[in-house]
């Protein structure tokens, strides 16, 4: 074998020739201390808030305490393998994570990971996971319907795109379930849909995936989960990075919805966090800025001028609350925030009536601007009419003789509450919702057993498909409820009344 001088020189410039030799400023620390998911670091004098940092073997952190002669910093993994006096490299870059629409259909972490075994995704674009919320000026006041589905929410409290509506409530009472079905009702409405799991049962988000995969809500869904064995910074950053993500689609042009589940968990993962990096505890071992955690989350979701583009974000975030104390530390400092509450309650979901909202302490503060004109019209004495029946029923627990038009409001009142309960996973078109409750406001179910009030409904909507299909297009979109449409409704509900009632 004879050896070429020639070439080998030859090669040997040309890969001279291709090293990069322009100097790289790094920052270089040494961990103090590390354990419980942080760790704390000295040398990184030229760190900013919110940098990630590098700590070898493919373990990264983000920078939140910035000391005088340390750095507290927040470990994405358990820190295996790190101790005292290993080195730490700053990157230069502001946590981020990827987004655009790459990231639709799949089932990520906090850090954008996909977690769904279906491969890499090939984004290009990442975004900070902080970034400060639009100004008023920059926003446009909310008046366009995001439809839930469910006819207790969208009759009584509805819901506009850009809105912040909290869904509140003890345990296992169906918060989660109110979130899951109002991403199943955006199906062909062009919006885009982000579940945060935030530090829940993996057996729950398995559930939930597999939900939004049957109805086919995953097409247009992402999901950014962290499990209750995950470390709490992940937990921590997890809103951040799905409201990123649905930034990204917002400052496109694009409606996002995104549903944080739960920010109570939220605020214990930071609880934890600030307590190991030494920060001082206020009430409830909150740490001083609790109150910013969530004020600098919620309000990222508006809707955009036009001169931004339009897009829109619409926040459902999620409060657990203990025996139905709604004037608790996190659940108070949230409700002030949003701009409104479902209070879903334990007794009325005890005793049947799913969903269990309480409709005297759900409030929508957009109201009927967020509301089609036609629901606006029939739904308007519903609360009233919820409020009253309430009153007596208690009153007519305790009397024994009843007039008669009090006894008319209280069997009214039967007929409405049944009307509102509603099957998980089945949300309603709009037109249908709108049929129901006007025929139980104008008597029409009067004299139908209330047993038998779930098969007149359903019986309802297979009529109005049937027979009735221009009837319910124009009840979804008409600007006015005209007497002719109210007529037209009003002889569509009277004959099927006569069919099923023969």
């Amino acid at each position: 074998m004879t050896l070429d001088a020639k070439r080998i020189s030859s090669f040997l410039e040309q890969q001279l020739n291709s090293l990069d030799f322009t100097p790289e400023s790094v920052g270089i620390g040494r961990i103090t201390m590390v354990g419980d998911g942080i760790a704390q670091v000295s040398g990184l004098a030229d760190v900013k808030m919110g940098e990630m940092v590098d700590f070898g073997n493919n373990t990264y952190g983000m920078a939140i305490n910035l000391a005088h002669d340390q750095v507290g910093c927040i470990l994405f993994s358990q820190g295996t393998g790190l101790k005292e006096g290993d080195p730490v490299k700053t990157t230069g870059r502001i946590m981020e994570v990827p987004v655009g629409e790459e990231m639709i259909g799949r089932v990520v972490n906090p850090l954008g990971q996909p977690l769904d075994g279906l491969g890499p995704i090939n984004t290009k674009e990442f975004r900070p996971i902080e970034h400060k919320a639009e100004g008023v000026i920059f926003r446009k006041s909310v008046d366009q319907p995001l439809q839930t589905g469910i006819k207790a929410i969208d009759a009584m409290i509805p819901i506009g795109r850009g809105q912040r509506e909290l869904i509140i409530g003890d345990r296992q009472i169906g918060k989660t379930a109110i979130a899951i079905d109002t991403i199943i009702n955006q199906k062909g409405k062009n919006i885009y849909c982000f579940y945060v799991a935030v530090g829940q049962k993996q057996s729950t988000i398995a559930n939930v995936v597999n939900k939004l995969k049957e109805t086919g809500a995953m097409e247009y869904t992402t999901v950014i989960a962290t499990s209750a064995s995950d470390a709490a910074s992940m937990s921590f950053i997890a809103p951040y990075a799905g409201c990123a993500m649905a930034e990204a689609l917002m400052y496109a042009g694009k409606d996002a919805l995104i549903v944080y589940d739960d920010l109570s968990k939220h605020a214990w993962a930071y609880r934890e966090v600030a307590l190991l990096l030494r920060r001082p505890p206020g009430r409830e071992a909150y740490p001083g800025d609790i109150f910013y955690l969530h004020s600098r989350l919620l309000e990222r979701s508006s809707r955009l001028s036009d001169d931004l583009g339009g897009g829109s974000i619409t926040a459902l975030p999620i409060i657990e609350t203990q025996e139905g104390d709604i004037s608790a530390y996190i659940p108070t400092n949230v409700i002030s925030i949003t701009d409104g509450q479902i209070f879903l309650e334990a007794e009325a979901f005890y005793s049947g009536k799913r969903p269990a909202i309480n409709p005297g302490l759900s409030v929508s503060r957009v109201g009927g601007k967020a509301q089609i004109p036609v629901m606006k019209k029939v739904a308007g004495n519903l609360r009233l009419s919820l409020a009253q029946f309430r009153e007596l029923e208690s009153f007519a627990q305790i009397g024994s003789d009843l007039d008669a038009q009090t006894k008319a409001t209280l069997d009214r009142g039967q007929k409405i509450v049944e009307v509102l309960k509603q099957p998980q996973y089945k949300p309603l078109p709009v037109a249908h919702q709108i049929a129901i409750i006007y025929a139980v406001n104008n008597g029409f179910l009067d004299d139908i057993d209330n047993a038998k009030i779930r098969e007149f409904e359903e019986k309802l909507y297979e009529y109005l498909d049937g027979k009735h299909k221009p009837l319910q297009e124009v009840l979804s979109t008409s600007h006015k409820f005209t007497p002719e449409l109210e007529e037209e409704l009003k002889k569509a509900i009277a004959d099927f009344k006569d069919g099923y009632v023969a």
